[in-house]
């Protein structure tokens, strides 16, 4: 489990700031779950997805997120885990294959995470930030994700991260504006019908 506590350039969870508002977000409170749950809740409701709210600048690690209080869903996923390893809790960030339009090309990896619950083990959640048609909740051991999985060419990648992978952050820190990570977002190419089988990065 060591790995999904580190801090990383990414994962910046050391960083006061960081620090800080884990510490705010725990107050006391010893239950994990509990927590995450917080924990969940201020990165979902409180930090705004890049593209709804069309907010600059672009940011990537998770105390930019925080400074700045925007992010696209993979720069929010990096908060998220800063601010739970910060409390002992592991997390990780996972990936999904989504259609951006709802059917058909073109698609896009979505960012979320996984996080270690003592009761329930890995737990995925999704933090990219509700609107109407998203209800993403955090209702283990049920998951509640902002996205489902609904054609072929979708998919839910099974892999837990420790850290964000490479494409991700080249779109997160080549591009200048949300415009151009939007025109820009990173996808992987599935290999053969995928379930749990090959994909190439």
């Amino acid at each position: 489990m060591e790995q999904y506590l580190e801090a990383t350039e990414y994962i910046d969870w050391r960083h006061p700031a960081v620090v800080d508002k884990a510490q705010s977000l725990s107050a006391g409170e010893l239950n994990k779950t509990v927590i995450a749950r917080r924990c969940f809740e201020f990165v979902r409701d409180r930090i705004k997805h890049s593209w709804d709210y069309q907010l600059d600048p672009v940011t990537c690690r998770a105390s930019e997120v925080l400074e700045h209080g925007t992010g696209y869903c993979y720069a929010k996923s990096h908060l998220l885990a800063a601010l739970l390893r910060a409390n002992g809790i592991p997390a990780g960030l996972c990936y999904q294959r989504l259609s951006l339009h709802d059917g058909g090309p073109p698609y896009c990896l979505h960012g979320l995470n996984a996080v270690w619950l003592p009761d329930h083990g890995w737990y995925r959640v999704d933090p990219r930030g509700n609107k109407p048609g998203i209800d993403a909740q955090f209702a283990p051991p049920d998951e509640r994700l902002a996205f489902p999985i609904s054609e072929r060419l979708e998919a839910d990648l099974p892999e837990i991260w420790p850290e964000p992978l490479p494409l991700v952050v080249r779109a997160l820190t080549t591009h200048r504006t949300i415009a151009e990570v939007y025109h820009n977002l990173p996808d992987i190419e599935l290999v053969g019908s995928y379930n749990s089988e090959t994909i190439t990065f």
